[in-house]
């Protein structure tokens, strides 16, 4: 069976500095590797968790997913049909984006009303004459007042804006929604409901979802499954009950000991990850873990291990998984 979003070989890579200064020093080109070769599928109406530290590939990745950066290699299908680098306006209403930021990605000149109209209108989801109904139902699947809808970003608190921005992305009757760190920006007390309302949007719409998060705890409230991402490589991928109860990548366990516990106290400076993370552009040779890894062996350092396992949702890339 053909999974529903499909993701195979995919990389993505930004220049660096000048090509025409490069050549004229006779020097290569500088690429960095954003995302580098990674392949997963996942299932209609699952949510899917995507973890690991800042400059890791995942803001990146789902952009590259909606069509925001350009990909340089590898394919990306929905449904069995291509996402290419050219989509039409159906196609891009596919797979729509809850941004980090809401007060930075929504205009602050437009009321809300007027922001979820715009889109309306332009793709055509419904007859004009309905679009003032559509808006009220949108507030309510989000569960915001309809007189907010007279109202600007500025005017609204970062619980109410983010939820404006799950309205715009649903406004576009999306097949996957992707929440990159939407919640990062918010207040504790606000992240719980926002999280809360996105599982209930799923459940009541259909949704397939995937979640990007550095926070441990919001991807494993909300997720089936967790992809954990290092230097651009995914590097373990299985459910999410399996990989809390029994991480089998040396980065995943540092990343849950690294994660605050509550009653338990830390020296300053103290990390269970040791040193940090290398360049992207100059990416140390077999296993990228491996400088930073307390198992790392001779071969770790001269082979690069495969992302595999029992099933394609139960893989790890580690010569020496922990088995527990």
């Amino acid at each position: 069976m053909t999974a529903f979003l499909e993701i195979k070989d995919l990389t993505v890579t930004f220049r660096v500095g000048s090509a025409i200064a490069a050549r004229l020093k006779g020097d290569p080109v500088p690429d960095l590797v954003a995302v580098d070769d990674i392949t997963f599928t996942v299932d209609r109406g699952e949510s899917l968790g995507i973890v690991g530290e800042s400059g890791c590939g995942k803001s990146t990745l789902a952009r590259a997913i909606t069509g925001l950066v350009p990909v340089t290699s590898g394919s990306i299908s929905l449904d069995g049909g291509p996402l290419g680098k050219r989509r039409s306006k159906a196609t891009r209403r596919r797979v729509q984006m809850v941004f980090q930021d809401p007060s930075s990605s929504l205009n602050p000149s437009m009321t809300v009303e007027r922001t979820l109209a715009e889109l309306l209108r332009v793709h055509k989801i419904v007859p004009r004459d309905r679009i003032d109904a559509r808006c009220a139902e949108l507030m309510d699947l989000v569960e915001l007042p309809k007189s907010l809808l007279k109202a600007r970003p500025r005017s609204l608190s970062g619980g109410q804006r983010q939820r404006v921005g799950i309205a715009r992305a649903l406004a576009l009757e999306p097949d996957v929604l992707i929440a990159d760190e939407a919640v990062a920006a918010l207040d504790v007390s606000v992240q719980a409901p926002v999280l809360n309302l996105l599982n209930q949007l799923r459940e009541e719409l259909g949704l397939t979802v995937m979640f990007i998060s550095h926070d441990l705890a919001v991807v494993r409230y909300v997720s089936d499954r967790v992809i954990v991402m290092y230097l651009g490589n995914a590097v373990e991928d299985r459910s999410t009950v399996d990989l809390f109860e029994s991480p089998r990548h040396p980065y995943t366990r540092a990343l849950m000991a690294a994660a605050p516990k509550f009653g338990v106290k830390k020296a300053p400076g103290e990390s269970a990850i040791k040193g940090e993370p290398p360049s992207a552009l100059d990416l140390p040779s077999g296993c990228r873990f491996r400088p930073r890894c307390p198992l790392a062996e001779e071969i770790c350092e001269q082979v690069e291990p495969d992302l595999s396992g029992a099933s394609e949702t139960e893989r790890t890339a580690c010569h020496f998984p922990w088995e527990g």
